[in-house]
Order: C-alpha cells, then structure tokens, then sequence
C-alpha cells in the first residue's frame, strides 16, 4: 500500500506542477474573471486546491486546529501556485518517509461545527489526491472557458514516475 500512496502523492505533485505551468501564463484579467459555479475564478479555483491540501497534511500532522494558508494571503499568483506545489511536494515527501505502520493509523478531527470524525491515514491520502484531481478538471474547465486551447496535459497514462 505504500508503494501505491507515494506513487499516487507523486502524480499528484506532477500533475499539479504540469496545471500550474499554464495557469501561470495567464494575466491576472482571466485569473479573476467570474465564470460561475460554486469556486467562480481561477485564482480562487487553486487557492482552494492548496487550502485543501493543506488542511488534509495538516491533519496527518496531528494539528489539533488547522489553518487556512490562503487566508489573508496577499502574494502573488505565482507564489501562491509555488505555495501550493511546495504543499503537494510536502504531502508526497510525507507518504515517502513515512513508516507503514503509521499509514495504518486513524486520526480524529473536528470540524467547525463540532462535528468528530475519523479517518484512517490512508484515506486521508486519498481524499486529497482525488479532490486534487476533482479540482484539477474545475480548472482545466475554466480555462477552455476562457479560450484557451493549449492546456496541459495531467492524464494519469503522462506520468512517467521517477524510480
């Protein structure tokens, strides 16, 4: 199961440094544009993907309280996509280093509304890949919104892992 989580939090890492690239080529115009559903812009689309990552590695982190590193953020577009990679990097590096008795484990966390749950470590792993993923496909979406006809590839059957 290890050897499965590192390679999936490996293609997760990849894909969203394969997004980014073209999502940095825009102007901050089409990065802001309103284009309707739940998350209406790029910018918040990847704001949101590096939040969730985020509030997921912090929860394997045992974090009794999580926080939103996207809250108040006042960088720029491109550092908040280097934020976001060095959170899906740190995320990968984790299931690496990890040992697999600790994937084994459940964590606990509450919500806001003092809502408890559990999870097993492995889940939590996937969780945040496939919402990632999920995400990931929001993006691509708005930018065919927008025009824009060379987006990057992030199709699973690309990954060429490293060994």
């Amino acid at each position: 199961m290890k050897n499965m989580l590192g390679h999936y939090t490996a293609y997760n890492y990849w894909a969203n440094q394969e997004l980014s690239k073209g999502l940095l080529k825009l102007k901050d115009e089409q990065l802001d544009q309103e284009l309707g559903g739940h998350i209406s812009t790029v910018r918040n689309a990847v704001y949101h993907l590096w939040y969730q990552e985020s509030l997921w590695y912090q929860r394997l982190q045992l974090a009794e309280k999580t926080t939103d590193p996207t809250a108040g953020f006042s960088g720029s577009f491109a550092a908040a996509c280097a934020a976001w990679l060095t959170q899906s990097l740190q995320l990968h590096e984790w299931v690496e280093k990890a040992q697999p008795v600790k994937l084994n484990h459940t964590i606990a966390y509450t919500l806001k509304k003092s809502e408890h749950y559990k999870i097993g470590v492995q889940d939590v792993i996937i969780e945040a890949c496939n919402s990632s993923t999920f995400y990931r496909g929001q993006l691509v979406y708005m930018l065919g919104i927008l025009g824009i006809t060379r987006i990057p590839v992030t199709a699973y059957s690309r990954f060429k892992p490293k060994k």
